[in-house]
């Protein structure tokens, strides 16, 4: 998969994307990505790349020339174009899933007020949020978005079915609790449970803690089942 990311803020996405797993999937050549700096395609003496909102009001928003250029000879008839922007539809696992089987992906940055509405009109496939709250930055986003898309790519991970096994997997549970050695710290037990060996009723009690944990911090995921 290659990712080509647009913004005004490289570093954002350069450290995250450069290390741990996703800087060893790199290096596999699993997964492959480019940053592009929006400002290099700016207008003028001062490399503009935002004006005042036509109709006023507060903030500034990012002009369209800029974009354009910078985005149009990244795309091919495999690119699918994603704007990270609160007023977008809301990321969650299975667009995680979707989008990760996808060839190439551009994420377009958004920043202050947003970009000119005749680019996402007539550039962008989708539009995604990371939630209900506004970041400073959309390169913040893409980079979440970008770690839960690539850790789904076979290979990826050391196990691949631990993709599948972790909160939000085939299940659409929460995960269940996780212990290990030593199996008494501060006077907290491991349940026994997972002492006993049997793994039919390790497994049974692992769904139920799942069940129990979702139905406390997300009971929405339950909703329709």
């Amino acid at each position: 998969m290659l990712a080509d990311i647009i913004t005004l803020f490289p570093e954002v996405v350069n450290v995250p994307l450069g290390s741990s797993i996703m800087g060893r999937a790199r290096d596999k050549g699993l997964f492959q990505f480019r940053v592009h700096d929006l400002r290099e395609q700016g207008m003028g003496k001062y490399r503009q790349v935002d004006d005042e909102p036509y109709g006023g009001g507060p903030g500034m928003v990012l002009r369209p020339e800029p974009i354009f250029a910078t985005l149009e000879p990244l795309r091919t008839p495999q690119s699918r174009v994603l704007l990270m922007t609160p007023q977008g539809k809301p990321f969650k696992q299975e667009d995680a899933v979707r989008l990760s089987k996808e060839e190439h992906l551009i994420f377009l940055c958004g920043h202050y007020e947003g970009v000119d509405q005749r680019i996402v009109e007539s550039c962008v496939d989708e539009e995604l949020s990371l939630g209900d709250y506004v970041l400073t930055n959309g390169a913040i986003a893409a980079a979440v978005m970008i770690d839960a898309i690539v850790r789904l790519l076979p290979g990826v991970l050391g196990d691949d079915e631990s993709a599948v096994q972790e909160s939000f997997g085939e299940s659409g549970l929460l995960d269940h609790p996780h212990y290990t050695r030593p199996a008494e710290w501060r006077g907290i037990k491991v349940p026994d449970i997972l002492l006993s060996g049997d793994h039919g009723k390790i497994a049974k009690w692992r769904k139920e803690q799942a069940l129990e944990r979702t139905k406390a911090n997300r009971p929405d995921l339950l909703e329709g089942k």
